[in-house]
């Protein structure tokens, strides 16, 4: 099972939740969602890695898949707002001290 704490936190899990919560339409070629591959040279991430981040967001019903060939990956707001706040997934995407937000949002 993922924990986290402090010292152990898992940057890229949080690369990867964090660029699907503010992910646009516009990023992504499908209206779906993005594609692991296409996230992966987004955030020039193994693709391997990404994968298992996925997965690891999917089990904690975090984000959807639509589709198989390729799975389009969406961030669910719905669930994220009704995870228990102690969850460390949860804990981990709300900790937004070194999060440069100018990386998602263009002014």
């Amino acid at each position: 099972m993922f924990t986290t704490d402090i010292e152990t936190e898992d940057t890229d899990l949080k690369k990867v939740g964090l660029e699907l919560m503010f992910m646009t339409p516009e990023k992504c070629s499908s209206p779906d969602g993005i594609s692991a591959v296409e996230l992966s040279k987004h955030l020039d991430m193994d693709l391997e890695v990404v994968k298992k981040k996925l997965k690891i967001l999917l089990d904690h019903n975090i984000v959807r898949v639509i589709g198989i060939n390729p799975k389009l990956w969406k961030f669910d707001e719905y669930n994220f707002q009704r995870m228990p706040e102690d969850d460390s997934v949860y804990m981990l995407l709300c900790s937004f001290d070194d999060v440069d937000f100018d990386r998602f949002f263009e002014y």
